[in-house]
């Protein structure tokens, strides 16, 4: 798999667009740890922690779709760089401030969420103009899924040495103007500025009107939740065996387990129907977030966390397949960000949400919470499974559009072809 990813990458462009996108979603990756490392060395709480990721993630949730919408109607580098500063510069506030101003901490939060770039949506768009054979798009899928744990797995690092040869304001800082950089060099590539959608139908509810859509992102709700408790769970079980060291090591052991997964997932070319696939795969992760709840000391609980990401990668891998599949007609770069949102609202919900419950009953009953959002995630796609399966892609663009002879520009692939 190796040798697939290598030749990918030697395409023209390839390289750096999945490159600059990974840097360019650093900010964003890494926020729920910069926050609560951040809130906790000024003196706050867990629940203040807890509550400023959530409005950060909330925010992205209601940016991703705008901003992705915008996108396909004005193109990338209208779009992407200015979001990028104005993300990275309200972040920058939030770092000068601190949480004296609780009203302006929890403003400036917001806004570096809501201007966060759709990059990761933008990138999948233009993965189909880089690459034309829609088998090694389908390859590329798997290729971004596996790199983004990469970044998973050395963001949280980067936060936890940041604070440490610096401070957590520091590494706030450092994270987003490397954030700006990466968006910089993705929108001025010769694939960003050229890049324009297919004709779309006007239609309020745009990505949203397709049923199979709305389907996967109920799912995936449940499956951010389940990453969002972790990270406060995690927390709470680092500040009574080693701290923040610990706490980065656990964070990345989600990142490792699911970057060996997605390598592994990628090594093989998958056939049948990818909506069942999925069905196993988030079964499978569900699973493996239980034995977190043993809690064994930090060497034993890094593994542990290792174990837990291994599905994380191929499950999101696969849900590319399937955005694709049910996206409608010129409306790839939103959907893509509908995905983004979906996940970044659970994992905000989950942060949240596990807060008060580590307060109130300690580490073991926040980390109860991601078996029980992986099982409903998975209760999700079994109710779901016949409208996730059904050819919906194209179903839901008039029929006029079926002829447009511009069409091609956003391939729809079969789905028994390499997730």
């Amino acid at each position: 798999m190796a040798t697939g990813y290598l030749e990918l990458l030697r395409a023209r462009h390839a390289a750096r667009l999945l490159v600059g996108t990974l840097v360019g979603r650093l900010p964003n990756a890494t926020a729920p740890v910069a926050i609560v490392l951040f809130v906790r060395a000024e003196g706050g709480t867990y629940s203040l922690a807890g509550a400023l990721a959530a409005v950060y993630g909330v925010a992205n949730a209601v940016g991703q779709p705008v901003l992705g919408r915008l996108v396909d109607l004005r193109g990338q580098p209208r779009v992407q760089l200015p979001a990028a500063v104005l993300s990275a510069l309200a972040m920058a506030l939030f770092a000068f401030v601190g949480i004296g101003q609780p009203a302006l901490a929890y403003l400036s939060v917001g806004a570096a969420g809501l201007f966060t770039p759709p990059l990761e949506g933008g990138l999948r768009a233009l993965w189909s103009s880089v690459l034309p054979e829609e088998d090694h798009v389908h390859r590329a899928y798997a290729m971004d899924a596996v790199a983004q744990e990469v970044m998973f797995t050395v963001g949280p690092l980067l936060v936890t040495l940041c604070a440490s040869l610096w401070s957590a304001g520091a590494a706030l800082l450092v994270l987003n103007g490397l954030g700006v950089l990466g968006a910089l060099s993705v929108v001025v590539s010769p694939p960003s500025r050229a890049w324009r959608s297919a004709p779309r139908e006007a239609h309020w509810l745009g990505a949203l009107r397709s049923p199979g859509l709305l389907a996967l992102l109920g799912a995936f709700l449940a499956v951010g939740m389940a990453l969002g408790s972790i990270t406060v769970a995690a927390l709470t079980y680092a500040d009574e065996h080693g701290g923040d060291q610990v706490y980065g090591w656990l964070m990345a052991g989600i990142g490792l387990g699911a970057l060996i997964g997605g390598v592994v997932y990628g090594a093989r070319q998958w056939v049948g129907e990818p909506a069942r696939r999925l069905q196993v795969l988030v079964a499978l992760l569900a699973v493996c977030y239980l034995p977190l709840t043993l809690m064994p000391d930090a060497v034993a609980m890094t593994l542990l966390a290792l174990v837990a990401g291994v599905f994380l990668a191929p499950a999101i891998a696969c849900a590319f397949v399937l955005v694709d599949r049910h996206a409608p007609r010129g409306t790839v770069t939103e959907a893509f960000s509908w995905l983004v949102t979906t996940f970044t609202v659970g994992a905000s919900l989950g942060t949240g949400l596990t807060g008060p419950v580590v307060e109130a009953g300690g580490a073991l009953w926040g980390f109860v919470v991601p078996g029980v959002a992986g099982g409903v995630s998975l209760l999700v796609l079994l109710a779901t499974g016949r409208v996730l399966a059904a050819p919906a892609g194209r179903a839901v663009v008039a029929a006029h559009s079926e002829n447009d002879p511009n069409r091609a520009v956003e391939p729809r692939f079969s789905s028994g072809d390499r997730a």
